[in-house]
């Protein structure tokens, strides 16, 4: 993705923390769980390999003119976090050591459930084209 403008990462972060917070309290979260958050924020507005930016230009332009790609790219990624958080916490509970999680094959776990947040992100925008009250829990989840 091209160079971001600071308004657009301010709005992106902004909905990102708002939707997130909604679910988890994340004034509460740990330094290292919020610093995990922040860095997961990072990634996913740099997007490398341009997956948001693709997806997001194969909307139809009904679904992409009912939020701003700023606001939608900021509930993507608090969707990415809310499914990583939960996955994170099955294997936690699963595990009885640190060490037992680190020798679990993890790999491309993030990529996938980034991808599947982003697919099901699509899904929901797309539904509130004609869904008014699908639209309307946008705005209220994307809200202060």
């Amino acid at each position: 993705m091209s160079e971001l403008s600071a308004a657009y990462r301010e709005i992106a972060e902004q909905i990102s923390y708002n939707v997130a917070n909604k679910v988890l309290p994340m004034a509460k979260l740990p330094e290292s769980l919020l610093a995990a958050y922040q860095g997961l924020c990072a990634e996913l507005l740099e997007d490398r390999e341009a997956k948001f930016s693709q997806a997001w230009d194969a909307l139809p332009a009904s679904a992409r003119n009912l939020i701003s790609q700023a606001e939608f790219h900021g509930f993507y990624i608090a969707n990415a976090w809310l499914q990583l958080s939960r996955v994170a916490q099955e294997i936690s509970e699963q595990a009885d050591t640190d060490e037992a999680i680190n020798e679990k094959e993890y790999n491309g776990i993030f990529t996938r459930l980034a991808d599947e947040s982003l697919k099901e992100s699509l899904r929901k925008l797309k539904k509130a084209r004609t869904d008014r009250s699908m639209l309307n829990s946008f705005k209220q989840v994307m809200a202060s």
